[in-house]
This record gives C-alpha cells, structure tokens and sequence, in this order.
C-alpha cells in the first residue's frame, strides 16, 4: 500500500488495477461466445466503455418490426458467505469456481424464463480491502468458473466495475453483483405467460439451493456443533452442500423453444420457494402429483430446524430450479425429452385447474401453499 493511500484514505488503486487486469484477461477469453449475435470491433477491452456490435441481419431479413430485448440487474446475495473460515486454498478456489456459476445463475436464469438469450454479461463487485478479497484463490476459482459458465450460456463477460468502498461495506467483504443484456432470436417468440385449466407442469431439477435461502443456512451453521464442517447423510459436509453450483439454464431454454415448443410460462423456482409456481395473478390450483428427487442439504436442514414441510416450501426450492408450463401432455414429454439430452432430471409434475384463489397443492407431501402470504403478481 503506497505513502498516499494511507496518509490520505486514497483508493488502493495498486491493488484495484492490478484485479482489473485479471478481470480484463478473464474477459477477453469469452468475446466468442456469443459470436452469433455479433462482436467486439477490433477485440479492444479496458475502456472507459465498451463496444459491441449486434448484428441484426436475422431479423430484417425476417422483416421483424421489432426486437425484444432485455436489461436485467441481479445480486448474488450472501451466497458468498456460506463457509468456514478455515477453507484450504484447494477448498477456496472450489467455492469461488462455484460462486461464479451462482452469480450467473442469479444473472441469467431470470431472463431466459422469458425466452431471452444473454448476450453481454457485467460484473459489479465492490469491497472495502480489494487487497484481500481479489485475492489468488478469488481470481483463479471466480473468475475461471465464470468464463467457463459463459461459455455454457453463450454470453460475453463485456464490462465491469469493483470500487473501493470503505465506508459503506465491512473489511473482508465482497458485494456481488451485475448484469445481462439480451434478446429473444429470430424465429423465436418470447414468453408471455398465458396459462389456461389444464395446462401441465413440467418440474427441471435443481442442484441444490442454487442463489436463494442463504440466511437461514448461514443461521443454522452457527448453531451446529461442526458449523459449516458438519457432515450430512451423502458425505458431504454443510457448505459444500451449499455452495453446489446453480444449473445455467439458458441453453436448455433456448433448445426448448428452437424446437418449436411454446411454453405458456416458464418460472425460475427462486425467492420464495415453491409459492413462485402461483405467480400468475389470475387464480389458478396447481396440482402437483409427482415430485423430483429432492437434494439431501433440505431434508438435513428440516430436520436439523425442525421445519414443517409447508415452510420449507415457502423457503426454499426443494429440488426443483425451473417449473415449465405448456399445453398438452405429449408437448410436456418433449420438454422431459429435452432436459434428458441436457442431462438434466426432470418429470411432467402436474397441472393447472380453475381455482378461486391462488393456491399451490403439493399432493405427494400433503401441503397446499395459498397466496395469503405470497403477495407477487404477474
């Protein structure tokens, strides 16, 4: 740290710049991602703002009158806190590679329930000591998980942004944050979300909690005698069960849809559990009748809480990432198809009926989830 940072509480930007050259070089590694939807001229990053250049020429040979984008920001959370501090280096760049596919997860999954294909990735990650969070771990694990990641989803790691803030977040502690710019492709409709009676529910597994749920797995951790090095049942101890990577759902979507198949809705199984699944303002039952497989860190957090069933719903994901809703059964067995070839679980769950309220009605577990509690609508 030089003379001026400390004699006047300057930004260190020794430390600062020398993390943005390793975000820099990250970069560079994805600018052929996303190569179908256009480039960056002349592959120049470190700008005060980037370039890229979309290439529209799909859709006005199409003749499309318009081009469905979206901008979307997303944070991470406190995923990023889930871990005991005793991590070996070997452990650490694990949890960051991991940490990398929850940010995108958290960045992307939204917008691809929409039909959206991300295009440009940006990254927000201030912190008060850079000097000690973008530490080697952090950038080998991190950023070597999020290229890969982009990779998976077909984006550009585009831009970014990791100020000092000393005043406004703790020592040692990162925010982490971005965003995604994309749009739907040519010859693909976006997602509008018109459900009817009778429509079925298409459950795709998750891997575990993915981004949501992570205060009360923080909570539960100082309360177990091991912490977060407790084992539970498959082996694995607490934070490794946490600290799963989220399943990128994006190009699972888009092989949905350039299928031909047309959801009436897809949700993201988030914030709020399974009560996600009755979004929809009007008001629908929906039925479930078959269940996935469900990850063995929520059954040791119920029993280790105590938890009733109903809230661990409310809370958490249980086992399902994204609930797709289509017409006709033979329709819902393509999409089950398609999830295999992408060697993800899942099963036609149930369906949709008339109902007068909002209502989630877990039949396997004897559980029904009303909207008195779930105030979102769409």
């Amino acid at each position: 740290m030089s003379n001026i940072v400390k004699k006047y509480d300057q930004v260190d930007y020794s430390s600062l710049d020398d993390a943005k050259k390793s975000f820099i070089n990250a970069s560079k590694k994805t600018l052929n991602f996303a190569k179908k939807f256009g480039f960056v001229p002349d592959e120049r990053l470190g700008s005060s703002a980037n370039i890229f250049a979309l290439n529209i020429k799909p859709f006005l040979k199409s003749k499309k009158n318009n081009i469905y984008i979206s901008l979307l920001p997303e944070g991470l959370g406190t995923a990023d806190d889930a871990r005991p501090d005793d991590l070996s280096s070997k452990e650490l760049k694990v949890f960051w590679h991991n940490i990398a596919y929850k940010t995108l997860g958290a960045i992307t999954n939204d917008v691809a329930s929409a039909g959206i294909q991300p295009i440009l990735i940006s990254l927000y990650l201030p912190s008060s000591s850079p000097e000690v969070v973008f530490d080697k771990e952090f950038r080998d694990g991190f950023l070597n998980g999020f290229v890969e990641g982009c990779k998976r989803v077909g984006c550009v790691y585009f831009s970014g942004e990791t100020p000092q803030l000393r005043s406004k977040i703790f020592r040692n502690k990162l925010d982490i944050a971005g965003a995604v710019f994309g749009l739907v492709p040519e010859g693909v409709e976006p997602i509008r979300g018109n459900l009817k009676s009778g429509d079925k529910i298409v459950f795709i597994e998750s891997s575990g909690p993915h981004e949501n749920g992570f205060s009360p797995i923080r909570k539960l951790a100082g309360k177990l005698s091991e912490g977060y090095r407790t084992k539970i049942k498959n082996g694995k101890e607490y934070w490794e069960a946490a600290n799963a990577p989220s399943i990128l759902y994006s190009p699972f979507i888009q092989d949905v849809l350039s299928n031909g198949l047309k959801p009436a809705n897809i949700e993201p199984i988030t914030g709020h559990g399974w009560q996600k699944l009755m979004r929809k303002s009007e008001p629908f039952r929906y039925v479930i009748e078959e269940m996935l497989p469900v990850p063995e860190i929520f059954t040791f957090f119920q029993e280790q809480t105590r938890s009733s069933t109903e809230e661990i719903l409310k809370i958490f994901n249980y086992g399902v990432g994204l609930a797709i809703f289509i017409r006709g059964e033979e329709n819902a067995e393509k999409i089950v198809s398609i999830a295999k070839k992408h060697k993800l679980k899942s099963l036609v769950a149930g369906h949709i009926e008339k109902s007068k309220k909002r209502e989630v009605d877990v039949k396997p577990l004897g559980v029904r989830l009303t909207d008195e509690e779930f105030i979102l609508k769409k």
